[in-house]
């Protein structure tokens, strides 16, 4: 009875390594993730153009830098395992996005285009995996390839997982901004994701239909930190009015009957 005993247990804890091994063998997969290999290939050779002190054309080594430490950071929280990203619609115009494809056997594409009303983010955990960018629509930003370039729809901009993109328009409503480098420009064809040719105003007439949250505007939280004063700040209550000290009867001012006393009290 014993040696059946022992036996079990030897099995038991030989069942247990056998399953417990490939858990040990999942980590070194985030190598293989398509966002990881582009973030890893961009930053690579961005640190290589800084290293030998070369230029990148209408940027700044400062501005390097910077896309430098946030591609970096990208790559941080994806080896973190942070498995979604957000988007953030700042462009005063319905953006469309791409987001979780449906539960369907003949869907064939990567993803699917939902749309997110302006002033509005993805909610957390629903992984936005980019943004499409109209036929009529530019934008300009850094490229993979180490040269600044003007981007003009249809396209596709891919961000990594763990990234929170915030599209914003110019001042001049003509082009529009990102907070962060795409991770990749996917053009129409030739890729899984789908990629109309529409233009903006075809984008502005569907219904939103992207999961998503109402950010607070800056005016907004600026008028919150600092209120302006209500017109019943500038009045005083009866209870709230200071007390006037009495004096003695010699230092009072004479004052003649029927005539309102000055001061204080009497001021309206």
């Amino acid at each position: 009875m014993n040696l059946f005993k022992f036996l079990l247990i030897v099995l038991i804890f030989l069942i247990n390594l056998l399953f417990a091994q490939p858990s040990y063998a999942d980590k070194p997969k985030i190598t293989k993730d398509p966002d990881y290999i582009e973030v890893t290939k961009a930053l690579s050779t961005l640190q290589k153009t800084k290293d030998s002190q070369g230029q990148i054309e209408n940027y700044t080594p400062e501005e390097v830098q910077k896309k430098i430490d946030e591609l970096e950071f990208q790559k941080y929280t994806l080896e973190a395992g942070l498995n979604w990203g957000q988007c953030q619609n700042e462009t005063r115009k319905t953006l469309a996005i791409y987001g979780p494809k449906p539960d369907s056997d003949d869907y064939s594409y990567e993803n699917a285009l939902y749309f997110l009303a302006d002033g509005q983010t993805t909610k957390k955990n629903w992984d936005c995996d980019g943004v499409y960018l109209p036929n009529d629509v530019k934008a300009t930003t850094i490229g993979l390839d180490r040269q600044s370039q003007e981007l003009r729809g249809p396209l596709a901009i891919r961000i990594a997982d763990g990234t929170k993109l915030i599209v914003k328009s110019s001042p001049d409503n003509s082009t529009v901004e990102f907070n962060v480098p795409p991770t990749q420009v996917l053009k129409p064809g030739g890729t899984s994701w789908f990629v109309p040719n529409v233009s903006q105003a075809a984008i502005d007439s569907r219904v939103v239909n992207a999961p998503a949250v109402k950010i607070a505007s800056a005016s907004l939280l600026a008028v919150r930190r600092n209120p302006e004063p209500s017109v019943d700040e500038f009045h005083v209550s009866p209870e709230s009015k200071p007390q006037l000290q009495s004096q003695p009867k010699s230092q009072l001012q004479p004052q003649s009957q029927g005539l309102p006393r000055r001061g204080f009290y009497n001021r309206y």
